[in-house]
């Protein structure tokens, strides 16, 4: 099984930089929750909870836990390829 997100495919969905910052990290590391994505990126929560929730959306990760420091994110999807 191979992970569909390579940093091509990601591009091609619209994900800004951040975004994709992000999904690469999720790959290596298994999760990511709101801090670090503000660490790794330099944003602040706002712009980390917003993009994060369009992550979700998209259905690129699945967000676990119910509110505030509980919740982190993980990918979705693993598919054949």
């Amino acid at each position: 099984m191979k992970n569909i997100y390579f940093e091509e495919y990601l591009k091609n969905l619209n994900l800004n930089e951040r975004q994709i910052i992000a999904v690469l990290y999720v790959k290596e590391h298994g999760e990511i929750n709101n801090s670090k994505y503000q660490k790794i990126n330099n944003v602040g929560r706002t712009a980390s909870t917003e993009e994060l929730h369009d992550l979700a959306n998209k259905d690129i990760f699945t967000r676990l836990g119910k509110a505030g420091r509980g919740i982190k994110y993980i990918l979705s999807n693993v598919i054949d390829r």
